[in-house]
């Protein structure tokens, strides 16, 4: 059964009202404020107690919470205002063809439905750079069929250091660009991980253009600022699209009510 009902979105955003979504992911706490879909704010936190003073001090019509880390019933406890969880049976402006929506993480529709607001017509390649990186494809007719997932960038450094004897533990600053021929093991790893993805994702998208020639990807998550030179006119770099996403399903719940 799909959570999916037709809503036109430029009747709803006449008298556009507050609103304040929150991704909780494994590392930051990401917010936004928006009014319609026009985004006032964003603010990330590194941890919650700043985020739950920070929610105190500011007001809002409605709220929506995205967690991958906390429980519908514990943010209750923890927070002093009222908020739809975004769960596996919330509403959202897509159909869900998932084979398996019971497996589907929310983050991964939220990222399909925010690249839907960016881009309102035609196929749809989200690439979400989070721990893990997701490929999102939404057709012209707004159904979601899944994608793929492979390690993300601080995994896969994670994991040569940890699954060898003297690999060293690195990381990839967004400004820093490996050279192709690394000239020591650390220059060798960087551009192991920094190619390996790049390439890695040049391939999704050729494949699926393949099949869409149509097709324009979004590239968003927290490591995507380091693949910006991906820019194209048919690929956009949009690091916060997921708060997008979520605010779109909010209002989506919002005004099914």
């Amino acid at each position: 059964m799909s959570n999916f009902a037709i809503i036109k979105f430029s009747e709803i955003f006449i008298n556009p009202l507050k609103q304040f979504v929150v991704d909780i992911g494994n590392s930051r706490i990401k917010t936004a404020q928006f009014e319609g879909q026009r985004m006032l704010d964003e603010v990330y936190f590194e941890d919650f107690d700043a985020f739950r003073r920070f929610s105190m001090t500011i007001s809002f019509d409605h709220a929506l919470i995205s967690s991958v880390t906390y429980t519908e019933e514990a943010l209750q406890e923890l927070l002093d205002f009222p908020f739809l969880f975004l769960s596996k049976s919330t509403l959202i402006p897509i159909k869900n063809l998932y084979a398996t929506p019971e497996t589907l993480g929310v983050d991964r529709k939220a990222a399909a439905v925010g690249a839907r607001c960016i881009l309102e017509k035609g196929p749809l390649l989200t690439i979400d750079m989070g721990s893990c990186i997701t490929y999102e494809f939404l057709d012209e007719e707004d159904q979601y069929f899944g994608g793929a997932i492979s390690p993300g960038l601080k995994m896969r450094f994670r994991a040569m250091h940890q699954q060898t004897a003297r690999l060293p533990l690195l990381d990839l600053p967004a400004g820093e660009r490996p050279e192709l021929i690394g000239n020591s093991t650390e220059k060798g790893m960087k551009s192991g991980v920094y190619f390996g993805i790049r390439h890695e994702m040049l391939g999704f998208i050729e494949a699926y253009q393949a099949k869409y020639p149509n097709l324009r990807v979004i590239i968003c998550g927290g490591d995507s600022k380091i693949f910006e030179s991906l820019t194209k006119d048919h690929i956009f770099v949009i690091p916060n699209l997921v708060l997008y996403g979520l605010n779109r399903i909010l209002t989506y719940n919002v005004h099914l009510q």
